[in-house]
């Protein structure tokens, strides 16, 4: 009799432990079929195939709040990927849900962001006359511009996860819902840390009635919320807050859009990041044929304007700034 795959064993364990409201990895779905690994399950496979790839190596040059931040204890888009992960994988192991497609969501979901955090996204959006999101150019990296234009082949439950992971989006999974929860906790929280770090903001101007619910520091509020996702959430078929816990997590987004995310020092070198996306854009248009063939091999499917924002999106923030300087910025002339 041929011996058991270590993969149907970890699949079997899953049928046998997981909750029934947990999404299986025996019944992923892939656009194209592969062979099935002896090893991994289709969602571990997922998640090793973004960690290897090259746009999650680039969050590690990409802005999360604060632009060009001095100092090495700042969170990049990297690390908030990271935590998302943890927090995500922390809900999912406590509600038996499939922790591997999880941590797959969570790896992959900020794939597309531009350079300069949400500044980029925003004035890219602005330009493209179909818009620009970077949850869908996330899907559109996995699914396309990966592996020299091949895509990663994610399962469809990954795809969905990282295309609906925005507050607006409706995930298909649990675990997706998790995902887009998680990513939520985790940035007010640590952008919470890195304002303080900053001097954009005193522990002592965040409001009491949001101090006494879910504690006074970083860990403090991220435990309180996660505890309360569980216990709201477990044996359920939704991912709940209760009320008390909800309201105070909106209101402290709330107070964090109006005290960091738009305050001066924070937008302070917006307006000059985003000049550069615009000029980098702008630029592309007209001289599209000088982008890397990668990109303009997509020029007469997608269109001058996508193939553009997929050039500048794919870009860390010190290489958007390098590109701007050779282009516009004149260079000492040394002749004899």
């Amino acid at each position: 009799m041929e011996k058991q795959k270590i993969r149907e064993r970890t699949e079997a364990l899953e049928q046998a432990t997981l909750s029934h409201y947990a999404t299986l990895s025996q019944n992923a779905q892939r656009a194209v079929p592969m062979q099935k690994c002896d090893l991994r399950t289709e969602f571990q496979r997922d998640r090793d195939r973004i960690i290897h790839c090259k746009s999650f190596r680039r969050l590690k040059h990409k802005t999360q709040v604060f632009l060009s931040p001095q100092g090495d204890h700042y969170r990049t888009r990297l690390t908030h990927t990271l935590e998302v992960s943890q927090i995500a994988r922390t809900i999912a192991r406590a509600l038996r849900l499939n922790e591997d497609l999880t941590e797959a969501i969570a790896m992959g979901h900020d794939l597309g962001h531009t350079p300069f955090g949400h500044a980029g996204e925003e004035v890219l959006n602005e330009l493209m006359d179909d818009g620009f999101e970077h949850n869908v150019q996330s899907l559109r990296l996995v699914e396309k511009l990966e592996k020299e234009g091949q895509g990663l082949n994610l399962t469809l439950e990954v795809c969905d996860g990282i295309l609906h992971h925005k507050k607006k989006g409706t995930p298909a999974t649990l675990e997706g819902v998790v995902v887009s929860l998680s990513d939520r906790i985790a940035y007010i929280n640590h952008d919470i840390d890195d304002a303080i770090r900053a001097g954009v903001l005193k522990q002592s101007e965040i409001p009491e009635k949001y101090n006494k619910i879910l504690g006074t520091t970083h860990n403090e509020r991220i435990n309180a919320m996660i505890i309360d996702v569980v216990s709201e959430s477990d044996g359920k078929p939704k991912i709940l807050m209760s009320e008390q816990v909800r309201e105070a997590f909106d209101g402290l987004r709330d107070f964090m859009f109006e005290h960091v995310y738009l305050s001066p020092v924070a937008k302070s070198e917006e307006k000059k990041a985003q000049h550069v996306v615009r000029a980098l854009f702008e630029y592309s248009l007209e001289n599209i044929e000088k982008l890397p063939p990668e990109f303009i091999a997509n020029i007469e499917q997608d269109g001058k304007q996508r193939v553009a924002a997929d050039w500048i999106a794919c870009m860390t923030d010190r290489y958007a700034i390098s590109e701007y300087e050779r282009l516009f910025v004149p260079r000492e002339w040394s002749g004899a």
